[in-house]
């Protein structure tokens, strides 16, 4: 077999500052037979001049903003590589990540995925995502994905996907994927063949204070909620496709996602009058957070008897409580400076 093409494709929108390190970082790829397409959706600041710098990357502008799902969209149209990486224009990756992910790629995969850096606007690294003492799923997960709606993964930019699968799966419902589109493709390329899993990072991921979820380490209501109707949109993706492919759709996959219920039990506890489930109550939602988190082996020991535990808590202890224990876990610089040691020490940090 000849070596295949691989295309990057940054999509971009108003991020002028990071921009040039991302693409730069896709044409410094050792790896020769490489391809980086730039996608603009329409931004109103500096990148095109910033694009124009770099006229061995393709451009794509797009004339009006229609979002991350739709620059993908556009991007994957521009390219012709056997293996594609979309890149988000916060993040870059590292000279060697393109020859990493094509020595890793066997027949019949569908994916392979790698941890990143997180690193700060400045770029100085935070942490890996996703931590150490969280496992990568990989092989054939349909088995797990029909069952949960989820598997342990990266975000977009840890992500090589094959063509022939994104041929199956694009175009990228753009309306319901406006922001965060990798929530659709992640979900649903582990349908299509294996899923491989390279454990070094092989580029980094921002996180600063544009980041479509920025506000991750917060217990705004507006943040679960986003989540969480985020979530609906892709267990609706994952039950049309499983039965366009002859395969039996999922049945309330977020039962069995301990990450959907964390963000559920917490929209209940923080603002009941906003949470759009109605039918919830925090005891059920408890005890199903606290079976998923304790059966979730890929988690260590002692994150899963914590979590477990936290679940617990939550569901049964008296409001005002069960409050604090969210704000406690979602909002770090609120936790008591006993309660942060436990965490580190549940971590092994």
């Amino acid at each position: 077999m000849p070596p295949p093409l691989v295309s990057i494709v940054v999509n971009n929108y108003n991020y002028e500052r990071y921009l040039a390190r991302s693409i730069e970082s896709a044409l410094a790829q050792t790896y020769p037979k490489t391809e980086v397409i730039v996608v603009d959706d329409a931004s109103t600041d500096g990148s095109r001049e910033v694009i124009g710098r770099y006229p061995r990357a393709v451009p794509v502008f797009k004339s009006a903003n229609a979002g991350q799902g739709s620059a993908l969209n556009a991007g994957f149209l521009a390219s012709h590589g056997d293996i594609v990486i979309f890149l988000d224009s916060d993040d870059y990756l590292e000279p060697h990540a393109v020859a990493r992910v094509v020595s890793a790629w066997k027949p019949g995969t569908a994916k392979v995925q790698y941890r990143l850096a997180m690193v700060d606007m400045t770029g100085q690294v935070i942490d890996l995502f996703p931590p150490r003492d969280i496992s990568f799923d990989s092989g054939d997960l349909v088995p797990l994905l029909l069952r949960s709606g989820t598997y342990h993964t990266a975000v977009m930019s840890g992500n090589a996907f094959a063509r022939e699968v994104l041929q199956r799966l694009l175009p990228i419902p753009e309306d319901e994927f406006r922001i965060s589109a990798d929530g659709y493709l992640v979900t649903l390329a582990p349908l299509l063949g294996r899923v491989l899993s390279i454990e070094e990072p092989l580029g980094a991921y921002r996180i600063h204070d544009r980041n479509a979820w920025a506000t991750r380490e917060s217990a705004e209501p507006e943040r679960f909620r986003r989540s969480l109707k985020h979530d609906l949109s892709r267990y609706k993706a994952l039950c049309q496709k499983a039965t366009e492919f002859g395969l039996e759709p999922p049945i309330d996959p977020g039962k069995h996602d301990w990450l959907h219920l964390e963000n559920r039990i917490s929209s209940l506890c923080v603002d009941p009058q906003g949470h759009f489930m109605r039918s919830d109550s925090r005891a059920a939602l408890g005890f199903c957070g606290f079976s998923a988190s304790h059966r979730d082996a890929r988690l260590t020991r002692r994150r899963r008897t914590m979590l477990a535990l936290w679940f617990l808590a939550v569901g049964l202890l008296p409001r005002r409580l069960s409050r604090a224990l969210v704000i406690w876990r979602m909002a770090p610089q609120a936790r008591p400076r006993l309660l942060t040691k436990l965490l580190r020490f549940v971590r092994g940090r």
